[in-house]
């Protein structure tokens, strides 16, 4: 006989319910609500002895290992492994490593967090699936921030992650081994997530092309999320053409993700050879000039945007006020979202109809027990995030929200004008990575300073991507453009036309 997993409560803990709730209750009315339990409570018995309806895994693999540090320079990768693909496929022979937030079944999952060491999940991600019915082979997970929660490569559990392109540096974040491992060409492709910018601010930094596309292009099935409406996941690559050919293989509906509301898989690589002859591009000005903006990096984006015109394209500036705007309005999402949700919701949280990954839930759900441990970037975010939610209702969020549709107005206004938008994807180059003991607020501006041109778009929704344009003091800067919604293509096109037409490291300033 199978003993009930949920056990009918005393009245004593009902009681105690009820004061969580503010209710008071007669003895009587008390006992009453009691009784109503058995009926909820054989309900939740009969889910609880009913098979969980998860995705089948059908690629063998091992749990792989910790690289010794010899073999970890840069402190990129949490594990190595190999699973081979299918044997023929548009990825065959290509290699390709996870962020650390991606499932991949039997092999651990740390997400960057000392309170999720342990966790083993049972499912493939759908984009792990997909790249493995393609023919690729999986090497590995790559470390990420603490729950995804940095900008810099300095807040994993494991131990910050180097810049290949200059030892101490910032690697970006929260994608920082995935970019790290690029840059320091041990694999071609690797996947990352962006919800802040964290494929692009990696890629900026470390000079390789990541695309964050049409939020729900790709699905973010089995992928430990942050809020449902900033959650993207992309490629990452070392050229354009792989980039092109990786969306062509992770992009469509899975059936499982129900924000994909639109958009299929295309052949975006036919775009690569078109050239920027009769492109029309609109360089955003609010995307150059801010408190944090370095000069170099502005000169240096500003020149690549003029190079352009030798490519065939017409360029011209462009005033976007509102973009000054986006970084504010995405910030009450992010914080008050990601701690009602992630944290607070165990990771997936309630109303919708996607996958939920119990056993995920489950083990992020002992953070509460262990929170001392987070990182200062996650414990920033959860004091603001908790302390709006709390003491605000949730005003903020639910404004911020409204506020996005007039946000993303202004960037469609200015896309009936132009093809793709221009600036800077981040107005710095990799910074020195804060000290094992530097002062919190080091290592909060390390984490945050470098947002608010890739935050907007992860509300709007736009595709956005950042490739290489020069070097400013021998570090990488990063070009970002953007393009209308499901129109990555006319991204790739121009990404491709410009990695052909201009040797970007030999810009410098």
């Amino acid at each position: 006989m199978t003993l009930p997993t949920v056990k009918m409560p005393t009245l004593d803990q009902v009681r105690d319910v009820a004061a969580e709730l503010g209710m008071n209750f007669s003895d009587v009315d008390l006992a009453a609500h009691h009784a109503a339990f058995a009926g909820g409570v054989a309900a939740y018995n009969l889910i609880d002895q009913t098979p969980d309806e998860l995705p089948r895994v059908t690629y063998p693999r091992t749990p792989g290992a910790r690289p010794a540090p010899e073999d970890n320079r840069y402190g990129a990768w949490y594990i190595k492994t190999e699973v081979q693909g299918a044997a023929a496929g548009k990825l065959k022979g290509k290699k390709i490593a996870l962020k650390d937030n991606i499932c991949l079944a039997g092999v651990p999952m740390m997400n960057g967090a000392a309170t999720l060491e342990g966790y083993v999940p049972e499912i493939d991600a759908t984009v792990v699936q997909r790249v493995l019915d393609a023919g690729a082979t999986v090497v590995g997970k790559t470390v990420c921030e603490y729950f995804c929660f940095s900008g810099g490569s300095h807040t994993s559990a494991t131990g910050p992650v180097h810049n290949p392109r200059r030892m101490g540096y910032s690697a970006g974040g929260s994608s920082s081994g995935s970019a790290a491992v690029i840059a320091a060409g041990e694999v071609p492709l690797a996947l990352g997530g962006d919800q802040g910018g964290s494929i692009r601010m990696p890629s900026s930094y470390c000079g390789i092309y990541g695309m964050k596309p049409t939020h729900g292009l790709v699905p973010y099935t089995g992928i430990m999320p942050i809020e449902l409406t900033l959650d993207h996941t992309g490629p990452m690559s070392a050229n354009v053409e792989d980039n092109a050919l990786l969306l062509e293989v992770l992009a469509g509906p899975d059936g499982l993700d129900p924000r994909q509301y639109g958009g299929a898989a295309k052949p975006y690589r036919e775009a690569l050879g078109r050239g920027a002859t009769g492109l029309r591009i609109g360089i955003v000005e609010e995307g150059f000039g801010l408190p944090q903006s370095q000069a170099k990096v502005d000169a240096l984006v500003r020149a690549a945007a003029e190079r352009f015109k030798g490519l065939g394209a017409s360029v011209e500036t462009v005033s976007i006020p509102m973009h000054r705007m986006g970084n504010a309005i995405w910030f009450p999402i992010a914080a008050e979202g990601a701690m009602v949700q992630m944290m607070q919701g165990n990771g997936f949280g309630f109303n919708w109809q996607g996958l939920y990954l119990t056993s995920l839930m489950d083990k992020h759900a002992g953070w509460r027990d262990r929170a001392d441990e987070l990182s200062d970037t996650l414990k920033s975010t959860m004091l603001i995030g908790h302390f709006m939610a709390t003491r605000y209702r949730g005003h903020y969020y639910a404004k911020a929200q409204n506020l996005v549709r007039r946000l993303r107005q202004a960037y469609d206004a200015a896309l009936g004008r132009f093809d793709l938008l221009l600036m800077p994807t981040l107005p710095m180059v990799a910074t020195k990575l804060p000290a094992p003991e530097a002062p919190v607020g080091e290592i909060l501006d390390r984490g945050f300073e470098m947002l608010p041109n890739t935050s907007p778009f992860d509300c709007t929704h736009h595709p956005a991507m950042s490739l290489p344009c020069g070097l400013a003091d021998g570090l990488p800067v990063g070009m970002m453009l953007i393009g209308r919604m499901y129109d990555e293509e006319t991204i790739y096109r121009a990404a491709a036309a410009f990695e052909s037409g201009v040797e970007w490291m030999k810009q410098t300033a």
